[in-house]
């Protein structure tokens, strides 16, 4: 009788299951993506200025100031960005204003999760378009009609990056469609398709500063593309809330984009121990994807995936096991600091050794 109250639309909806966020201690955390190096002291001391009496006023419900910033740190206009209560809530936005079309939106079958969720929500027709055999996305696939093309570059879970010349044919392919290009790991190996956004007028790219700026817990996501999809996102996010991001956020955010130096010293330092770790599970016989993300994609041909999950769970170290046909041999693994890398191969030395 709990749900008796229900609309009919929350009875058919199947939400999106976020990574574990376990509440015990001392153990080696690699399955959510989080940055094992913490944020620039800048924003710390942004966000501690801003923490003052004036918490009594709303935040400016525009976001100017950190607008600017991301227009002067990827060389477009401020009218070109928008900025939401993380890349999640964004994408909602684009799913709710750019993609209820007849005809059915566009995604990989292996991606992020959360497209099929936000179709649910907003009662959008797709169709998902397999990978090819080694997970690269293939772009020919997607010349049929179609009501918007979405997909994560790197892609999401599996890591595969799509060089920026596909993302242009794509783009010069589909000129009625909206294309938008999630790049939640862009900074860990990929270059941005940020460039190619006076080109196309159909080019909407979204980011987040979870990732490579250190700042999962302050919520803070952007899209930049034409100011005509931009002013679509904003009719949206102003039917539905008009401050979503709040003081600290916008003031830590503007100081993310600003320290560049510790925002490019993380980023290689992530860079090279996903090197590091690639290689040593290759010595353990492990086939590992090419990653340009902050996570590998990794199997064991030798054994099973979720054992090896468990196994490694038991070890206090946690990992993303996805149930999902095709990939359910893989693990998805978060590439930590080098004391939790060391950790994680330990662990798989120990189990592989012991036959689990």
């Amino acid at each position: 009788m709990s749900n008796r109250f229900w609309s009919p639309l929350v009875r058919q909806l199947t939400p999106y299951v976020p990574g574990e966020q376990p509440k015990l201690r001392n153990l080696v955390k690699l399955n959510t993506n989080e940055n094992p190096y913490g944020p620039s002291p800048q924003v710390l001391e942004a966000i501690q200025a801003e923490l003052s009496d004036a918490l009594r006023l709303y935040p400016d419900p525009n976001a100017e100031r950190l607008k600017q910033a991301i227009a002067d740190y990827y060389g477009v206009t401020p009218a070109q960005v928008f900025v939401g209560n993380g890349s999640d809530e964004v994408l909602a936005h684009i799913f709710h204003g750019l993609f209820q079309h007849p005809l059915p939106l566009l995604f990989p079958d292996i991606t992020y999760s959360f497209y099929p969720v936000y179709c649910g929500l907003y009662g959008i027709d797709f169709v998902t378009v397999p990978l090819a055999e080694d997970f690269s996305l293939r772009i020919a696939d997607y010349l049929r009609p179609n009501g918007g093309i979405i997909f994560a570059n790197p892609n999401a879970p599996t890591g595969c990056l799509l060089p920026l010349t596909d993302i242009a044919w794509l783009l010069e392919h589909n000129p009625d469609s909206v294309v938008v290009v999630d790049e939640a790991y862009i900074d860990f190996g990929g270059e941005t398709a940020i460039t190619l956004v006076d080109r196309y007028p159909n080019l909407l790219v979204t980011q987040t500063l979870s990732k490579s700026r250190s700042l999962a817990g302050l919520r803070v996501g952007l899209a930049v593309g034409h100011a005509d999809l931009i002013e679509a996102l904003e009719r949206i996010k102003n039917s539905f809330n008009s401050y979503p991001l709040d003081r600290l956020a916008i003031a830590g955010a503007v100081a993310a984009f600003a320290d560049r130096e510790h925002f490019q010293r993380c980023c290689q330092a992530v860079i090279d121990s996903r090197s590091a770790l690639v290689q040593a599970l290759g010595e353990l016989g492990f086939t590992v994807l090419p990653s340009a993300a902050n996570f590998i994609f990794a199997r064991q041909p030798h054994h099973d995936a979720a054992q090896l999950a468990a196994a490694l769970r038991a070890a206090g170290i946690i990992v993303r096991h996805f149930r999902q046909p095709r990939i359910d041999q893989f693990l998805r693994i978060s590439i930590g600091n080098p004391e939790q890398n060391a950790a994680l191969l330990a662990a798989l030395t120990r189990i592989l050794a012991s036959g689990h």
